[in-house]
């Protein structure tokens, strides 16, 4: 072998060797629970396992904690419930927060849980693909950071919290681009007072509906409101106590479907008959309907006064979209300036979790109902996913803590102060 010989060789040698190491130093071998997603059912999750002695990797595809909170929401929002029943695990609201606190006392709550549990999230990882090896026996959960870099995260426990409202629910109406105007969903809508004087169609008549219809209604703009299907509305409080808070006392003692017929009841009391403002009521109860389909009812802030006064228009279904109007399938026809998208979230779990017992991949949610869909095989679990709100994931996130616990080793755990994410080799 000559000297060019040798040194090309040397080359293919070196550059060999550390294509080795650059794949290895991306695969990180994680002695604890992965947490899929920094919000507060990630960060409940995390502080009940640390309160057990028990650290957590939380990786998160934004730049900060409760993403969807911080950047996909109004500004007016505030807790639907009372913050009673919003409080994470270990550590309730300040008493000074009103009774159902804005958007930034909720996101101030949350920085103070994380920094409380020293939580600290891994920002900009985007998870791609989550599969558990049969080979090896543990999870392997592959991630894109901001510069497509890759890595991967290998554990024993795979926790996903990314919640029921992942992605954006975006229709397909006939006629969309054509329209003219601006077209947006309400995960990009912030105020009312880009909109001042301006005709704007809202779709979908949720607690986002209803609100965003109140919050252009409040900034002069003309808002009209599609209520496509029916649904029910409830006064936010009931003889002077919480609507919710109310129905929880009541189904400690009565049936549900006596308590539907109390709420029903007082709500024709309060609101009228919500039937006539063209907001027809499901057959089915209150309670009823959002134990079997998790359709949660609305809780009426103000919306329902403004559609009496005629502030607000209702309208039924939008049968197609033309220029700069909108045609309803009841025959009428409107001009509007925008269009405003209230039509919900959805789990995208099955885009990146490569497995099928847990979780259904026609929705993305747990196959089995609450209190059951929390635990899958193989050291997989579920938060958040419960259709009950912030209650539903402490519930999650407590037993998700327990169960862990009882496999965690104590010659594990008496080496925690000195154990780092090490290279697989």
């Amino acid at each position: 072998m000559d000297l060019s010989e040798e040194i090309q060789g040397k080359r293919l040698h070196d550059r060999f060797d550390k294509d080795i190491m650059t794949t290895l130093a991306r695969c990180v071998w994680v002695p604890c629970p992965v947490i899929i997603g920094a919000g507060p059912s990630g960060l409940a999750v995390a502080a009940c396992l640390r309160e057990k002695g028990i650290p957590s990797l939380i990786l998160e595809k934004a730049n900060c904690i409760a993403s969807m909170w911080k950047l996909k929401t109004y500004d007016r929002l505030r807790l639907h419930l009372p913050k009673q029943f919003c409080e994470l695990p270990f550590m309730p609201f300040p008493a000074y927060f009103p009774t159902y606190p804005t958007k930034n006392q909720f996101m101030a709550y949350l920085e103070s849980y994380k920094n409380r549990f020293g939580l600290d999230p891994v920002f900009n990882k985007t998870v791609v693909s989550a599969e558990f090896d049969d080979q090896c026996g543990y999870w392997r959960i592959k991630t894109l950071g901001l510069k497509q870099e890759e890595n991967e995260y290998v554990s024993q426990w795979l926790v996903v919290a990314t919640g029921e409202n992942a992605d954006e629910v975006v229709p397909q109406i006939e006629g969309m681009d054509d329209f003219g105007g601006p077209i947006m969903h309400t995960s990009s809508y912030k105020s009312g007072r880009l909109f001042r004087g301006k005709d704007v169609l809202v779709v979908g008549c949720g607690n986002s509906g209803m609100e965003v219809s109140l919050d252009l209604c409040n900034c002069n703009a003309r808002p009209s409101l599609v209520v496509r299907d029916s649904v029910h509305v409830l006064p936010q409080e009931m003889l002077g106590k919480s609507t919710f808070g109310l129905s929880m006392w009541l189904l400690k003692w009565f049936p549900v479907s006596l308590v539907d017929r109390f709420l029903l009841l007082v709500s024709r009391f309060i609101l009228g008959d919500t039937g006539k403002l063209g907001i027809r009521r499901p057959k089915l109860g209150p309670l009823e309907l959002k134990s079997r389909c998790g359709k949660t009812p609305v809780l009426d802030v103000g919306t329902l006064k403004k559609i009496k006064n005629g502030d607000i228009k209702v309208y039924p279904g939008i049968k197609r979209i033309i220029r700069r109007a909108v045609e309803f399938v009841d025959g009428r026809k409107e001009d509007f300036d925008a269009i405003i998208l209230a039509t919900g979230f959805k789990s995208n779990v099955p885009q990146w979790l490569k497995e099928g017992d847990l979780f259904s991949e026609e929705d993305g949610m747990p196959r089995e109902a609450f209190p059951r869909g929390w635990k899958g095989e193989r050291g997989l679990y579920a938060v958040g996913f419960t259709k009950r709100g912030l209650l539903g994931a402490s519930f999650d996130a407590k037993m998700i803590a327990e169960d862990i616990e009882l496999q965690w080793k104590p010659e594990t755990k008496n080496l925690l102060p000195y154990i780092q994410p090490l290279p697989i080799i």
